[in-house]
């Protein structure tokens, strides 16, 4: 299901693909031959882990070693949709969301282009992806809870990740905002989780209140995609009980973003491509995230 007010808001996407396109010093080959993957490390307190260099990482594809090129900290602007749950149940968080997404804009201003997207009836661009903080902040000022609206998480991010795909994102990221309650989306778990694969996007959830214990099938697929999604893509998933988590939860998700590290490796030229990928540290005591299936983009 495609929203024409969604594709209008990440239009401005293809500005940021073009420019990629016409400017990147690496070719299609050579980035198949020296891929690169972007890698979270955090601390036994969950602080970003600083000063790591190649010799810390270790990669492997299909369970075979592949000789890390380099690291380090990872500059390259990011392309960031916000998935904000502004269904009924939202009613009660409010105002945490706005803080929240308040410090969260203010953390990656001059990091990221960043959209709002609201997923209560249906996914709605909010504001679509912008520079300008003072949009955005004008955005999460609008948002509300939507009497009687039910949510359409899976469908929020099955649009996302099209509109990623099509514009060749270069850093996307999804980053959703959900409370637990009844999911409204139809959609099979492997189909968005499919889509996600092929925008190259990682995800990223905050999800509000006591998890759910219903074994209806939209919140099955809904449950597969955060746990499944996040892991594959080497995104953070937190679980906070109450709103007043949110301003806490989502500065977190910002801070993890703004200290991954960027690893380049090397990848011999083979017949069959491969399909997983290991990303460790040598370094004892940490957390480490990253994608664990290869982006076939």
């Amino acid at each position: 299901m495609t929203h024409c007010l969604l594709a209008l808001g990440l239009g401005a996407l293809a500005l940021v693909s073009d420019v990629h396109a016409q400017t990147g010093s690496r070719g299609a080959a050579e980035s198949m031959r020296t891929p690169d993957v972007y890698v979270s490390v955090l601390g036994a307190k969950g602080a970003p882990v600083a000063g790591l260099t190649a010799a810390d990482f270790v990669v492997r594809e299909d369970g075979a070693a592949r000789e890390v090129l380099k690291a380090a900290p990872a500059t390259d602007s990011m392309q960031i949709v916000v998935l904000v749950d502004d269904s009924q149940a939202a009613t009660d968080a409010v105002q945490p969301i706005r803080e929240g997404l308040t410090v969260f804009i203010d953390k990656l201003q001059g990091r990221a282009e960043i959209g709002l997207v609201t997923m209560g009836d249906r996914a709605t661009t909010l504001v679509p992806p912008t520079t300008d903080s003072g949009a955005l902040k004008k955005g999460v000022n609008r948002i509300f809870a939507r009497s009687g609206a039910g949510a359409y998480l899976l469908d929020a991010v099955m649009d996302v990740s099209r509109g990623f795909e099509q514009r060749q994102a270069a850093r996307p990221v999804i980053v959703a905002l959900t409370m637990e309650g009844i999911e409204f989306s139809n959609l099979q778990h492997e189909t968005v989780l499919e889509q996600l694969a092929a925008s190259g996007a990682s995800l990223h959830v905050v999800s509000v209140g006591t998890p759910s214990s219903s074994m209806a099938d939209e919140m099955r697929n809904r449950n597969m995609v955060i746990a499944e999604g996040t892991a594959r893509t080497g995104g953070r998933r937190d679980q906070v009980l109450t709103p007043s988590g949110i301003a806490e939860a989502l500065p977190r998700v910002a801070d993890e973003l703004l200290n991954q590290y960027k690893v380049t490796y090397s990848r011999p030229e083979t017949l069959i491509p491969p399909e997983k990928i290991q990303v460790t540290v040598s370094r004892p005591g940490v957390t480490v995230r990253a994608r664990t299936r290869i982006s076939r983009r």
